[in-house]
């Protein structure tokens, strides 16, 4: 790991609070809220990153390579390998701060996803078919989305589709036809994802046809090198070298030739698989390994990713992590506050995990039991980010009151899709992050603490419930007149405790 040559010890004003970094440490911000440290040349704790910190007085840094940094005793302690650190000031707020970042470190590119992916929520066959999707299982899934009353869009076919990691063909005994499969699903109106990776299975053709390249990283030893992941033990590509990047580009504009493939859900590129020592084309940290995983993605209209490097301002999807299916911490809990963190790191295009929770392991435990409050819950709380992802199948799960909780958050974004797009679209030319903290749009109003609610643009306060058993909470209004869904007004600035049995979603729009 490159060792530190640059500096900077930054004085915390009085009541300044920070934000930036780790996504996945969003649930820490805004800093300071006691003792913190994070290293970004080795771990993004499974989420996106960004070389920038934001303050709620109108201050950032930046760095164009990954930093450490701590906060503590009053003061920010920076330490950079490669480049020096680059405080700006002046800018009066937060989003003084981050208008001026974006500006100058990450511009807008003027693209948005497809529209599809704001308007309809997205589906992954992850949960419903791990390891093991199908044609016929992929084909009966969509239909049943159909049947139960929801809306086509974006379905992503995820891991395990393929004959091999590297070997990019649909698994021919589980896929007999895939291009009436696509066809199919494109006639519902769905478009069409698949997950792909960095990792190459060694001992098959390709693991050999790569390696004669010197496509594949390399050891001591100059031979490919193989290294543990979550499915085992694969070689990884070389993404500095030119004929790697044509063999990726090559396989996925196959898929999207032959099958009319509308995207890829890009997985995998996190920089703890990847060292500095490893013997590659050209000089390249572990951070930047993850930066051109993503730069492939650029050529798709649907792209997604959950570790990402940089590529703020660009028209990528960002999911966050992984969520166990539990009402607090690496659960619901998360979800806003670590969404506020990717907006602020200017991701725009940003989208909670899948809803209920993705993470396998605690899902496919013998004693797992499914909370069907906490389903709904999460799904309201997702509604109303840029983007939401079913996986479980809520049909197959709930009974009849949670399955019409669900189903009313879906008819919700379906109203809502229009305004959402006209919000990415305004993100794509301005940068500005789509999901807000309510310090964003209030400065100077004290509240940069409330991280359990945000601000869809400029305009929509939503105040999901985040407690089990919970009919009813406090929402903080800012200043203003804000009028709820049947139109009742209540007036910031305030607290208010308000009514939100399981079947309602706390949401607000700014009337004066």
């Amino acid at each position: 790991m490159n060792a530190f040559t640059h500096a900077m010890q930054l004085a915390i004003h009085s009541g300044e609070y920070w934000w930036g970094g780790v996504v996945q440490d969003g649930v820490h911000m805004p800093f300071p809220s006691g003792g913190y440290a994070a290293d970004l040349r080795n771990d993004f704790r499974g989420n996106q990153a960004a070389p920038l910190l934001l303050s709620s007085q109108g201050r950032y840094i930046w760095c164009d390579s990954a930093f450490a940094f701590s906060i503590g005793k009053g003061e920010i302690c920076l330490r950079a390998p490669d480049s020096r650190p680059e405080c700006g000031e002046g800018f009066g707020t937060l989003a003084g701060a981050y208008r001026a970042a974006c500006r100058r470190f990450f511009p807008p590119s003027g693209r948005m996803p497809d529209p599809l992916a704001f308007t309809a929520p997205q589906y992954n066959t992850w949960i419903e078919m791990p390891y093991e999707p199908t044609q016929e299982k992929v084909l009966h899934y969509a239909r049943s989305i159909l049947e139960h009353g929801m809306p086509p869009g974006v379905l992503t076919i995820d891991d395990n589709w393929c004959e091999d990691y590297g070997v990019w063909n649909f698994h021919p005994g589980r896929f007999p036809d895939p291009d009436a499969m696509v066809r199919q699903l494109h006639a519902w109106g769905f478009k069409v994802m698949l997950w792909f990776c960095p990792f190459v299975s060694p001992d098959s053709p390709t693991f050999r046809d790569l390696a004669a390249r010197r496509c594949l990283i390399r050891g001591e030893d100059h031979a490919p090198l193989i290294r543990k992941w979550w499915n085992g033990y694969s070689a990884l590509l070389d993404l500095t070298h030119p004929r790697t990047l044509e063999w990726v580009n090559a396989c996925l504009d196959q898929l999207v030739r032959e099958f009319g493939i509308d995207g890829f859900k890009f997985d995998g590129g996190d920089p703890e698989y990847y060292a500095a020592e490893d013997g590659i084309h050209a000089p390249a940290r572990p951070e930047e390994y993850c930066e051109a995983w993503g730069r492939i993605g650029l050529r798709y209209s649907l792209s997604e990713y959950r570790a990402c490097w940089k590529l703020a301002g660009q028209h990528l999807i960002q999911r966050l992590r992984d969520k166990h299916p539990a009402w607090g911490r690496d659960g619901l809990a998360d979800l806003i506050p670590n969404g506020l963190a990717q907006g602020l790191a200017g991701y725009a295009f940003i989208c909670p995990d899948m809803i209920g929770g993705g993470e396998i392991a605690s899902l496919s435990k013998a004693d797992f039991a499914l909370d069907q409050e906490l389903f709904v819950r999460t799904t309201q709380c997702a509604t109303l980010f840029p983007i939401m992802q079913f996986s479980m199948a809520p049909w197959r799960l709930l009974d009849t009151e949670h399955l019409d909780g669900c189903l009313e958050m879906v008819a919700l974004r379906r109203k809502m899709g229009p305004e959402i797009v006209r919000l990415a679209r305004h993100a794509a030319q301005t940068g500005e992050p789509i999901l807000r903290p309510l310090a964003y749009e209030f400065p100077e109003c004290g509240l940069e603490p409330v991280t359990d609610q945000f601000m869809l643009g400029e305009d929509i306060l939503v105040a999901p419930v985040l407690r089990q058993g919970a009919t009813t909470r406090t929402v903080v209004f800012p200043p203003g007149a804000w009028a709820d869904e049947d139109g009742r007004c209540l007036q910031g600035p305030a607290e208010i405790e308000v009514e939100a049995p399981l079947g309602r979603l706390p949401w607000y729009r700014r009337v004066a």
